[in-house]
């Protein structure tokens, strides 16, 4: 049996005679694009490398030709909050929409600890070597001191990020409600425009992100594991009429035969749940994403459920019904952050405070008093 070659490569951040007792460790992954793509200035005795100034169309023909670094560039640009990277965003997302809508996008989520990464990373292996191009699109838990992503998922999912037909782009939940990232959407038209044809989501535990994620896919799956205690109690009803099929993960070893029971006690719970794809019932599959079984099983699934719902039309009609949907969200997102940013309504906020907590004033009063005065300000 030939012996794996240990990973040598270390940070210019490592202490000397470092070992592996650090906890994380650097996974190098496909190579940087050529150095053509970048300006450089070269000084005395020293070189120093600056990041050219991208145009809309830099962008556009770097994400149609794949190249890595330029599509890493634009999520960042889409994601960005600053107000001069909207205009230009929104530029390269019109030019790039014609492009993109060729893929499959596959939304998991599970319970913490049912091994969606490990799954994920199974499942993307798989496809490459069929032949597909993946995207990974992780909603990584921000930090509640920088708001930036742990990047947990991308030194999770090892063998996965050095595949040349893979991009696993973590994001930052920036503190949304369940992990969900304002910019997904935006992110899987870029994705989809520089070729990629199947996008997994994987979404961070199980909550009301789950109904967010949902809108955005097109085919749900939901991760548990069996041995948990009580699954179906534990479990919300509201996720499981979410999902278009289940996978009971770790069904290995001595844990398989409970994941056979498991399986058998959710499609009966699955059997009176209405489907959440019209003339599609899901079911519960069992598998190990440590030893690949069922992986093959979990993917002609999806592949039944692609060509059902497309030949009945359910597919572009849920396409079509998302696009709508993604219109109103955003509006609601802004008339929330335009609300709270009018100043107005800042200084007003503090006095209401006051009032809740000397209880001289309802919620209901409150809540209508600031409307009024948001509503007053934009009538005038």
């Amino acid at each position: 049996m030939k012996k794996q070659k240990p990973n040598t490569y270390k940070p210019d951040w490592t202490p000397e005679n470092a070992g592996d007792e650090y906890a994380v460790r650097i996974v190098k992954g496909t190579k940087n694009p050529p150095a053509s793509k970048l300006d450089s200035k070269s000084g005395s005795g020293s070189s120093k490398v600056k990041r050219r100034y991208l145009t809309v169309d830099d962008y556009v023909n770097g994400v149609l030709k794949s190249d890595r670094n330029i599509l890493a560039q634009t999520i960042t640009l889409i994601e960005s909050n600053n107000k001069n990277h909207h205009n230009t965003a929104q530029e390269v997302l019109k030019k790039l929409l014609p492009y993109s809508g060729n893929s499959l996008r596959i939304g998991i989520t599970g319970v913490p600890g049912a091994g969606k990464s490990t799954l994920i990373e199974a499942l993307g292996i798989y496809l490459i070597q069929q032949g597909h191009k993946v995207a990974v699109l992780t909603v990584d838990p921000s930090s509640t001191v920088t708001k930036g992503s742990i990047l947990g998922d991308k030194t999770r999912m090892e063998k996965l990020s050095k595949e040349e037909n893979c991009f696993i782009r973590p994001s930052p939940s920036g503190g949304e409600l369940g992990g969900v990232a304002r910019k997904t959407r935006e992110t899987i038209t870029v994705v989809e425009a520089a070729g990629f044809d199947i996008v997994l989501i994987e979404t961070v535990g199980v909550g009301q992100s789950e109904v967010t994620v949902r809108s955005m896919v097109d085919f749900f799956l939901l991760v548990l594991i069996a041995g948990a205690g009580d699954e179906l109690q534990g479990i919300k009803r509201g996720v499981m009429e979410l999902c278009d099929a289940i996978l009971i993960n770790k069904a290995d070893g001595d844990n398989e035969k409970r994941a056979v029971i498991s399986q058998t006690d959710y499609n009966n719970a699955l059997h009176y749940l209405q489907p959440a794809t019209k003339g599609w019932r899901p079911k519960a599959f069992i598998g190990s994403a440590l030893t690949g079984k069922g992986i093959n099983e979990l993917w002609n699934v999806i592949v039944n459920f692609e060509k059902q719902t497309k030949s009945s039309g359910v597919f572009e009609e849920r396409r079509k019904s998302q696009t709508i949907d993604w219109v109103f969200k955003m509006i609601e997102n802004k008339l929330i952050e335009d609300f709270y940013n009018d100043e107005r309504i800042k200084k007003e906020i503090s006095y209401i405070k006051n009032d809740l907590l000397k209880e001289q004033i309802t919620p209901t009063l409150a809540a209508e008093k600031l409307l009024e005065i948001y509503k007053t300000k934009k009538g005038s």
